[in-house]
């Protein structure tokens, strides 16, 4: 049997729910990996202090330098710059291959903009780190998104669809995950209705057919039309989708699997997973916060992680 994986955890805006997940999940995930968690212990027991708990024994700590008074649920520049700093943390920590890959709790994006950050989330800042065009994925085992564009405002989304951007995204998605036959969503209502709704739908179709020129076979099929492709009979068939922008694809696939759904950052040179869902300020410290999301993202962690030095 092979050794435990090292995982880095940042611990995401200490004013949210993150360090309660972590605390009441690790006995669960010692068993699953070696966590080492990006935090002071200043901090660390301040927290535990807020749930009136204690840190365990064996809470392994990688020191990360800092101090103020977490005020649960209030969006601060403090929290934000911490749960940055806690992120960049683990960053380097892989990136010297002192662990395996990092998880990352939710950080609040206000807070990092008062901070003064600035990057919209976590997978803008692994794109500027590693000069890299990560792709961003969300979702389980029944069902995974690809997001095509992210975080930019809906208005700006149309003049994004081009053929020549689209299709090396959806190259690197199948390069990254191998997965076929992977669903392409339209843009428009429809998907255009030939032209009647909209035309930005021929530059997808563009992008589908050269991809698949491209890998030899059919992996891509679209473009479908949006308001069916997250319907029981549509997921039978295809359990992963291109979304052409963020919640096109996110608010049907959070209202199917909410609770279990992970946040992966595809075409980086490390391993990173998150939990798929924020800092929950309206629970903060109310020890009502889901563990589901953080156990399967140190799962998913693992599984790359095992499946890229070739084991089982």
């Amino acid at each position: 049997m092979s050794a435990l994986k090292r995982l880095a955890i940042s611990v995401g805006d200490l004013n949210g729910v993150g360090f309660e997940i972590i605390l009441k999940a690790h006995n669960t995930i010692k068993q699953l990996c070696v966590p080492l968690y990006c935090i002071s212990y200043t901090m660390a027991h301040q927290a535990a202090n807020l749930l009136h708990t204690q840190i365990p024994n064996d809470f392994h700590i990688f020191n990360v330098s800092g101090e103020f008074v977490i005020e649960a649920g209030k969006v601060s520049a403090q929290s934000g710059q911490y749960s940055y700093d806690s992120f960049i943390a683990a960053v380097e920590l892989a990136k010297n291959n002192h662990v395996d890959g990092i998880v990352t709790l939710p950080i609040h994006k206000e807070a990092w903009m008062m901070a003064g950050i600035n990057y919209v989330g976590h997978t803008d800042a692994l794109r500027d780190i590693f000069k890299s065009d990560a792709i961003m994925m969300l979702g389980c085992e029944k069902l995974y998104v690809a997001l095509y564009t992210e975080h930019i405002p809906l208005r700006e989304v149309a003049s994004h669809i081009a053929s020549a951007t689209l299709l090396p995204f959806l190259l690197k998605l199948y390069q990254t995950t191998a997965h076929e036959p992977i669903a392409v969503l339209g843009l428009n209502p429809h998907a255009g209705d030939h032209g009647v709704l909209g035309d930005e739908e021929r530059f997808i179709e563009i992008a589908i057919n050269q991809a698949n020129q491209t890998i030899g076979k059919e992996i891509f099929v679209g473009p479908i039309v949006p308001d069916i492709a997250f319907t029981p009979r549509f997921r039978e068939r295809y359990s992963m989708i291109a979304a052409m922008y963020h919640d096109q694809g996110l608010a049907p696939l959070k209202a199917l699997y909410f609770d279990e759904g992970i946040n992966i950052s595809l075409g980086l040179p490390i391993i990173r997973t998150s939990v798929d869902h924020g800092t929950a300020f309206d629970i903060a410290y109310q020890n009502k916060a889901s563990l589901l999301s953080y156990k399967n993202a140190v799962t998913a962690a693992v599984g790359f992680t095992s499946t890229d030095r070739g084991e089982s």
